[in-house]
């Protein structure tokens, strides 16, 4: 892991959103309302295919270069003035943050959109996000998709299946959205998804498909029909017979809860298991119905991903807002799956600062203690922190153990268990 050898620089935006860097304060991280000096480790050169946000009403936080305190800049030093505001880095897919970016809100500011907004810093002519590398898969590195190569093969496809309505949706997610599922689809190669359920038992407040006329937009359309087992097995039959790793997976960014439609997938998941045993049928989910995940379960359903924003019932409560499931539920899924022999993957919505908190660690290691899940994904929390941990109930700073401890701490504990980002190809 390459690190730098300085310390990286604050950086700004002006009012413009030009973004440049000011060497006389170090760039601060923010955890979960606590603001601190990143050390060198927890920086890494930001991951190309990355973006940079301005973020509208929030002055950027550094720190003092020799005490490490953290200072507010109100205003552009190359302009004095002028307003500023604060940058935040939204990473590449494989990354799990350290520390997200530091700043102060001021009265009125908008709600951020739904991303992750991790520490950046300037040093030595690049930019550097406080980051790890979570995942050694390459299947949504930018440099694995060609947009031309893209086109031709989601144009040939669309045409081929123009009478299929999935394979019609994924093309406009594939098109229009950059979804990168969508796209190895077309490639015909890794995961590719399967979105099967226009409804929900769970209003999440960080939900990217739906969300409240006038509050914050959901950054991608809901799709709006429930596919036929034919059309599902159509699109998944090939994949699955002559993809490289192949996987295909129930429950994508772009539907509600897939078990809402379990009727829908057991016939399907049968149709394709009657005809190819190859490669790992997969579904990400709420896990909310444990008796429907019995039934997939005994279908074929190869892995299960569980959603999961806290293993603290009042936490997983306030951020699903269910509709008739508990997070007894979801543990009675797992436990289901786990009964069954089969595979079953955490996403674990991380937040710094939140996530790392001696509470939630806790709650944590009694999950896994109990449940034996193989693999958590260290997936970035999509959402304004601040929103999020209002949300939930959390009004002051929390007193964490860091995100870097909180790794090793976890490894430690639990050796066999799977770190990293993705689904994995079963075998």
């Amino acid at each position: 892991m390459i690190h730098p050898a300085g310390q990286p620089s604050l950086v700004y935006a002006d009012a413009q959103g030009n973004i440049t860097d000011f060497q006389d304060l170090h760039a601060a991280g923010m955890s979960a309302g606590s603001f601190l000096p990143p050390s060198k480790n927890d920086f890494i050169p930001l991951p190309e295919g990355s973006e940079l946000f301005v973020l509208p009403g929030r002055l950027p936080i550094g720190c003092d270069k020799d005490s490490g305190e953290p200072l507010v800049l109100e205003e552009d030093p190359y302009n004095p003035g002028e307003k500023i505001q604060a940058v935040a880095a939204f990473m590449s897919p494989a990354h799990t943050a350290v520390l997200n970016s530091a700043y102060q809100t001021t009265d009125k500011a908008p709600r951020l959109p739904l991303f992750a907004y991790t520490a950046l810093g300037w040093y030595q002519d690049q930019f550097w996000t406080t980051a790890f590398r979570s995942d050694r898969d390459i299947r949504q590195d930018c440099a694995q998709f060609n947009q031309n190569e893209i086109n031709i093969k989601t144009a040939k496809k669309l045409k081929q299946h123009k009478h299929n309505r999935l394979v019609q949706h994924l093309g406009k997610c594939c098109l229009t959205y950059a979804c990168p599922a969508a796209r190895n689809y077309f490639l015909g190669r890794w995961e590719a998804p399967l979105p099967t359920s226009p409804t929900c038992n769970a209003r999440c407040v960080g939900c990217i498909s739906l969300q409240a006329s006038g509050k914050c937009s959901a950054t991608q359309d809901r799709i709006q029909f429930v596919p036929t087992p034919a059309e599902i097995s159509q699109i998944a039959i090939p994949h699955l017979q002559e993809a490289e790793d192949a996987i295909v997976s129930f429950g994508q960014g772009c539907e509600g809860e897939p078990l809402l439609q379990a009727d829908t997938i057991e016939k399907a998941i049968i149709l394709i298991r009657n005809k190819c045993d190859r490669g790992t049928i997969n579904l990400n989910s709420n896990s909310s119905l444990p008796q429907s995940v019995k039934r997939l379960a005994a279908a074929g359903l190869d892995s299960l991903r569980v959603s999961l924003n806290s293993a603290q019932d009042n936490y997983h409560h306030s951020y699903y807002r269910p509709q008739n499931f508990s997070l007894t539920d979801v543990f009675n899924s797992i436990q289901i799956m786990k009964e069954a022999h089969k595979f079953v993957s955490l996403n674990y919505f991380i937040l710094p600062g939140f996530t790392d908190s001696p509470a939630e660690y806790k709650a944590l290691y009694s999950l896994l203690t109990t449940f034996q899940p193989d693999r958590i994904q260290l997936r970035n929390l999509n959402m304004d922190p601040e929103w999020y941990l209002r949300c939930v109930g959390i009004d002051k700073p929390v007193k964490s153990m860091g995100m870097r401890n909180w790794l090793k701490k976890l490894r430690n504990d639990f050796p066999a268990l799977q770190l990293g980002y993705f689904n994995p190809f079963l075998g």
